[in-house]
Formats: C-alpha cells, sequence, structure tokens
C-alpha cells in the first residue's frame, strides 16, 4: 500500500508534509518527490490510514479490506452507487473495489451475443445494468477534473472488446455499443457543453472516428458497406439514441455533422439515418433512385432534419438545413421527385415550406411547380388530407414579390400535372408493365390526384367567394 500512500502524497502537493496523507485516487502526474526538511509521518499498510478518513468510515472501520469487499458482492451496482456518497473515504475503497479483478469480473458484464436474450428481459438487465454502472463512475469519480474522470473511466473500460467501433466481430448481434451508449448518458447527464465537447474529442481519439468517417465519405457509397455499418451502429448507439431531451440530441448530432462539408454531412447523415438491408444492416445507397420508397425508409432522414431544425440546435440556421436537405436529395445521384416530396412532408411544415420558399425565392418555379404535383401524388397514395397540399401551395403563391411570377408559377403546376399524365400514359400504352404492374397503378394514382387537388381548390374558391 505505500505506492497509493506516495501517490496521494504526490497529488496533494499543496498540503503540509506534516499532514496526514490521502488515498484518494488518483492519476499519478509525472514529477519527482519534492524533498523537504519537515518531518513527515511514516506510511502504513491499510487504505485510509489518517483518523479522519477512519472515521468517516463509520462501522465498516473495523472490516479488513478482503471482509469490505466481500461484502459488496451482495449488493446491488445502484445500492453500490449509493454508498460512494457516504463519504471519501468510502468512494476511494469503492474505486479501489472497481479496480480490482474480482470488482472488474462483477461490474463489467460482458453477456453482449446471446441471440435469445437480446430483445427480451434478460438484454433489458443489462442495459440497466450499465445504466447503474455509468452512475456508480460518476459518483465514484465526482472530485476529478474531467479529463480525469475520462481516463480513469476508459481504464476500466478497456478491456470491454464490444464498446469499440470496431471491437464486436458481430456488431449487429450485440448489446455491447447499445450498453456503451446507456452508461455514457447516465455518466455525462447533467454535464455542461464545455465537458461534452471534451467527451467527444476523448471518443472520437479512442475510436479514431474522424479518420473512419473521411473513409467512407470521400469513398464511392457502398465502398466500404462494414465500415459504414459500423459507424451507423457506432453513432447511434453511441452517441444518439439514449437521450431524452432532443436538445441533447441535437448537440451531439451536430458534433458529428459539423466538422465536415456540406456535401459530406449529407453522405454521413445518409449513412446514419438512411434505409439498410434487413439481411445484413448494410446501407441501401439506391433506394431512393431506384423507385418510390416507403415512410419507413425515409423517417429516420426526417426526424434527423426535424430535429436539427428545432430551436435546440444552436449551430445549424434555417439555411444550413435546406442546404442539407438540397445536398441530401442528390446522395448518391438524383433521388426520385416522389421521394423528395415524401421526405418533405415527413419532415413537417415548416421544413417543407422553407424549402419551396427557398425555390420561389431564387426563380426556380418550374421545379417548385414538380414538387407541388409530387406532394399531390404522394398524399393520395400514403392517405393525407389533399388540402394541406393546396394549402401549402397557396402559401408558397404568397412568397412570389409580383402577380405575373405567381401565375407563371401556377401555369408551371398545371403543366407539371399535364406532361406526368402524358408520361405516365406513354409508358401504360407502351405495354412495358412490370409484375406488379406499377406504371398503370402509378398513373390510376396521378390522375386522382390531379382531381382531388383541384376539387380542394374548388372548395377553397367557393369557400372564399361565399364569405
Amino acid at each position: 500500500m505505500r505506492s497509493l500512500n506516495a501517490a496521494g502524497k504526490i497529488y496533494g502537493t499543496s498540503r503540509s508534509m506534516t499532514s496526514t496523507v490521502s488515498t484518494s485516487f488518483t492519476l499519478i502526474p509525472n514529477q519527482k518527490y519534492r524533498r523537504s526538511s519537515r518531518r513527515s509521518k511514516p506510511f502504513c499498510n491499510t487504505v485510509d490510514t489518517d483518523s479522519e478518513s477512519l472515521s468517516t468510515l463509520g462501522n465498516f472501520q473495523a472490516l479488513p479490506l478482503e471482509i469490505f469487499q466481500m461484502v459488496l458482492k451482495y449488493l446491488s451496482v445502484k445500492d453500490i452507487s449509493m454508498l460512494s456518497m457516504v463519504s471519501k473515504a468510502i468512494s476511494n475503497r469503492l474505486i479501489n473495489y472497481i479496480s480490482t479483478s474480482s470488482g472488474n469480473r462483477r461490474l463489467l458484464l460482458q453477456d453482449f451475443h446471446n441471440l435469445e436474450i437480446s430483445g427480451m428481459r434478460e438484454g433489458s438487465c443489462v442495459l440497466e445494468h450499465y445504466r447503474s454502472l455509468g452512475l456508480l463512475l460518476k459518483r465514484c469519480t465526482l472530485l476529478l477534473p474531467t479529463k480525469d474522470r475520462l481516463k480513469y473511466i476508459h481504464k476500466i473500460l478497456s478491456e470491454v472488446s464490444c464498446f469499440k467501433l470496431s471491437g464486436c466481430p458481430s456488431p449487429l448481434h450485440c448489446l455491447g455499443l447499445q450498453c456503451y451508449g446507456v452508461f455514457l448518458q447516465t455518466l455525462t447527464a447533467g454535464w455542461d457543453e464545455l465537458e461534452c465537447h471534451r467527451v467527444f474529442n476523448f471518443l472520437c481519439e479512442l475510436s479514431n472516428l474522424p479518420r473512419k468517417v473521411q473513409t467512407v465519405v470521400s469513398s464511392k457509397p457502398g465502398s466500404a458497406r462494414k465500415l459504414e455499418l459500423r459507424i451507423r451502429l457506432f453513432c447511434r448507439s453511441v452517441l444518439l439514441n439514449h437521450w431524452i431531451h432532443r436538445s441533447d440530441s441535437a448537440f451531439w448530432l451536430t458534433r458529428i455533422l459539423k466538422p465536415w462539408p456540406m456535401v459530406n454531412q449529407a453522405r454521413l447523415l445518409y449513412i446514419i439515418f438512411g434505409p439498410v438491408s434487413s439481411l445484413n444492416g448494410h446501407v441501401v445507397w439506391q433506394k431512393m433512385t431506384e423507385g418510390p420508397t416507403d415512410e419507413t425508409s425515409l423517417k429516420g432522414l426526417a426526424d434527423a432534419i426535424k430535429l436539427l431544425y428545432d430551436t435546440e440546435a444552436k449551430e445549424w440556421t434555417a439555411d444550413d438545413v435546406i442546404s442539407l436537405v438540397d445536398e441530401l436529395s442528390v446522395v448518391p445521384r438524383e433521388w426520385l421527385m416522389e421521394n423528395n416530396a415524401r421526405l418533405l412532408i415527413l419532415s413537417g411544415n415548416n421544413i417543407c415550406f422553407t424549402f419551396m420558399a427557398s425555390k420561389a425565392v431564387n426563380g426556380r418555379a418550374v421545379e417548385l411547380a414538380k414538387i407541388v404535383v409530387f406532394l399531390a401524388l404522394v398524399c393520395e397514395k400514403d392517405l393525407y388530407c389533399m388540402d394541406w397540399a393546396v394549402k401549402m401551395m397557396q402559401k408558397v403563391c404568397k412568397v412570389f414579390s409580383t402577380p405575373g411570377e405567381r401565375n407563371n408559377f401556377l401555369q408551371s403546376v398545371e403543366n407539371a400535372f399535364a406532361h406526368m399524365i402524358m408520361d405516365m400514359l406513354q409508358s401504360v400504352m407502351s405495354g412495358d408493365r412490370d409484375e406488379e404492374d406499377s406504371s398503370f397503378l402509378n398513373l390510376f394514382h396521378l390522375v386522382n390526384a390531379q382531381a382531388n387537388f383541384h376539387k380542394e381548390i374548388l372548395y377553397l374558391t367557393m369557400r372564399s367567394t361565399s364569405a
């Protein structure tokens, strides 16, 4: 125990050399012993030797360290975390216990791969265990600076390979990253932004995340499928999924995206939130370009965009988010307009209007007219209220500065309907049909969309006339 006492002596350089030596856990600085002419007390072979520390041990003072650690085996992790708040001396003993091999075996559960329990009660118990462990280490390291807390915690967790970005051989069937995420969320809850910045930088350094992201965003989409999957799982499971407040989720998503140029932000957003294969979990890059997709494939992207647009995301302006949506619509190449429209609807009224208004302001009336047509088509297919699309168009019309620009836009909407119907009719008449007869079905939906769209315009006109 002389080394522990010596460590306390070095760390407490501001104390008098005649004072009693503390044994609180520290990272030992790289410095030599300072000589002193003052007389110091001899070291003892027990932990917490000064009278003040012994007094704060209470009845545990009578127990040898080995017996104290045996008692801990009968306490839950949550109970141990409560015990750590009794006194600094108790907390020091708990830190020593956590660092022992028996403490490691007890606290660092690693049953992450049992497929029969991963989604069931036992899987939830493992997650709850690491939530409690996060609280225990949060309380035990309360008096340490953030940098030292992170180093100590990394030392404790470094042997768990499933907590590493590329550590698990079967990441899709592993609870490791989720447990790590729950642990970190509990540990850092309530920390200020500066401390959380340090946590993110520390994690990036440990996982080499920036270099791995650089590899996938600068490569051809899909050429590094396994690395894309690992980045997706690490970002979602460790950094994003476990926060209660949207402001926290927005903070961590911003940390992931902001270091990169807009084009790379869009690629990274697609990797983290885009559609994946149900077979192997790999990102499906062609999903938005080969045919109409469903809401499930777009919901993750839409939720992420809404998160960044919210007022909690302080570092993002409306223009930033709209530019990101624009950039996303060409990842990996230009999306089908129907998928663009579906994403706008799922992203909410504010984002949809802001996106369309930016087109109006920049004189892109023809492109805007096509968006209106596809909004109507998606409303028809997905059973949304058609009056929503009409009201959105009406709101966008107010953005145009002159009646001539507005009339030109409305004419473009009608032309877009006509051209799309003719194109689909030609496809049907050419006999170019697949097994699902999708060409005829699309034509059917488009004609109905046009009829219902104009019906809502007539209703709106008649109501305003009557008024």
